[in-house]
């Protein structure tokens, strides 16, 4: 029995509330018995990091592993219209004869991420290194959040994971399951842009040359000759002049945003604060975008750092101004060196999940060259300048989706101002009468096979900040229903507009639930 997936890719990568179509493919040579078909769309986020040696044991490190299942949904394709909680307690066994059958299957892609507690699925945590064996423990931090994009640049330590799978379940206990699966690539879509406010974000060097001025005097060495000379001799000098002094700054608007697969909205201006006699030469430009990734597994931190170069000049060359200009005056660079170049399209947005996180900074470094464009002629000094950004992936979330957040944020104030009243009030008013209110209501997601339960997570997500909800499992909670924005997402169609391009890093093939490079770590 062979079992294969072909998904639909109409768009290099998914988003939110993209609907993913494909199809089962199953070839059965032989008569065969089947309980059931059952197709996953799962998103997994994993980190491993080696633990702080102990002291009764120096000589080795401990693996820690954590797994998050922050997309998780299931659809039954065969039998068809079988509820998927009836498989868990159905033991029905069908037969299915020899030949070729294709079973379609369709997802909607929420907006925010639900961790699913996955502390029953062997497969999702165990993890296999060498001969050792390492099994995650169940993670007690949980941050509700857009889903990430796909992530696969740190190999054997972080990534996260999309795909679907299939399981073709037998009933017989002797005879492997045949399973499939096919990986596809993640972009979220990005908040809310904020307003623009008054003012640039700016990183600002100053830098003073040591030539000596024009005009100062230069000091000869006294001789025995010379100290009988008349001092009406020397010379007459100028008054000298304050040593060259200038300052770069690097511009971005304020908030600070890049945008992926887009140019850079950076302006660079040099500024004298001093009378020159010389030109200031340009002589080098580098523009680089620097990410931190804060990978977590359970107590065990780490930040990993790579760089995106968008921008390398060098023996430039070019002047900068005139010594004829007036003190104070700035200069910009021509933007021509950097309009037309935008971020690889490897770049991640910024974003952040419960074990995995990653923020950006552009650092401009510009080398001024003071006196002379020629090489070992000029004082030449490279200036570094960095700026903290945001990354926003470009996909516009949809405008139903912002009016529906608006209604979300305008009732929050308005509950706010209402308990703010209610706290000025006099306290001499009259006490109302406690009424008994009704027991909450208790959500429950259908799912396949036995899940431990977990109280409902923190509220955020994309319309409100995530927090961070350290908790332990109970056995009395399930997950908690969809939020306002979710439920509003769910009847919005997909996104029909800018995408870009985003080609992170592939992933191995092989099953997924285990960290690609986990063979070459030990």
């Amino acid at each position: 029995m062979i079992v294969q997936i072909l998904l639909d890719t109409p768009h290099a990568h998914f988003t939110n509330l993209d609907i993913l179509t494909g199809r089962v493919i199953l070839r059965n040579p032989t008569t065969s018995n089947i309980s059931s078909i059952v197709v996953k769309l799962e998103g997994e986020s994993r980190t491993r990091l080696l633990a702080p040696t102990r002291p009764d044991r120096p000589e080795r490190q401990r693996p820690v592993l954590e797994v998050h299942k922050i997309l998780y949904k299931t659809q039954v394709v065969w039998p068809q219209n079988q509820p998927a909680e009836d498989l868990v307690q159905s033991k029905a066994t069908y037969t299915l004869n020899a030949g070729q059958y294709e079973y379609p299957f369709e997802f909607k892609l929420p907006l925010n991420n639900s961790c699913r507690n996955a502390n029953n699925s062997l497969a999702t945590n165990v993890n296999f290194t060498g001969l050792a064996l390492e099994v995650a423990r169940p993670p007690t931090r949980h941050v509700k959040q857009t889903l990430p994009p796909s992530l696969n640049g740190l190999p054997g330590e972080a990534e996260i994971r999309y795909y679907v799978k299939v399981t073709v379940n037998r009933p017989q206990f002797f005879k492997e399951n045949p399973r499939a699966w096919a990986n596809f690539t993640f972009l979220p879509i990005e908040p809310p842009r904020p307003a623009q406010q008054n003012g640039e974000a700016y990183a600002r060097r100053t830098h003073q040359f040591l030539e000596p001025a024009l005009g100062t005097p230069v000091e000869k060495k006294k001789s025995f000759f010379g100290n009988m000379r008349n001092s009406s001799n020397h010379l007459p000098t100028s008054p000298s002049l304050p040593p060259p002094r200038f300052t770069v700054d690097a511009r971005l608007p304020n908030p600070a945003i890049l945008t992926c697969n887009q140019e850079l909205p950076l302006r660079i201006l040099v500024k004298s604060h001093s009378e020159q006699t010389k030109n200031v030469y340009m002589q080098m430009l580098q523009i680089e975008l620097i990410g931190y990734t804060k990978v977590q597994a359970h107590e065990v931190q780490r930040t990993e750092s790579n760089s995106w170069v968008v921008v390398s000049m060098s023996n430039m060359a070019i002047p900068l101004g005139s010594p004829s200009d007036p003190v104070g005056t700035e200069v910009p660079i021509n933007p021509e060196y950097w309009s037309g170049k935008t971020l690889p399209n490897t770049v991640a947005p910024s974003f952040q999940t419960c074990n995995i996180s990653r923020y950006y900074e552009l650092e401009v470094r510009v080398g001024l060259g003071y006196g002379s464009y020629e090489h070992g002629r000029d004082q030449l000094v490279v200036l570094p300048l960095r700026l903290p950004v945001k990354v926003y992936s470009g996909i516009a979330p949809p405008p139903a989706l912002l009016k529906a957040m608006s209604i979300v944020e305008a009732r929050k104030e308005a509950r706010n101002d209402k308990a703010s009243t209610e706290a000025e009030a006099p306290m001499n008013l009259p006490t109302p009468t406690p009424t008994r209110r009704p027991a909450p209501q208790i959500y429950t997601e259908p799912s396949v096979g036995p899940s431990n339960h977990q109280p409902p997570p923190s509220p955020g997500g994309y319309a409100v900040a995530g927090g961070h909800a350290a908790h332990t499992p109970q056995p009395v909670y399930d997950d908690a229903p969809p939020s306002y924005e979710e439920a509003i997402g769910q009847d919005l169609p997909p996104i029909n507009g800018y995408r870009g391009e985003y080609q992170p890093p592939p992933f191995p093939e092989g099953e997924p639930g285990r960290l690609s490079g986990d063979h070459k770590r030990t």
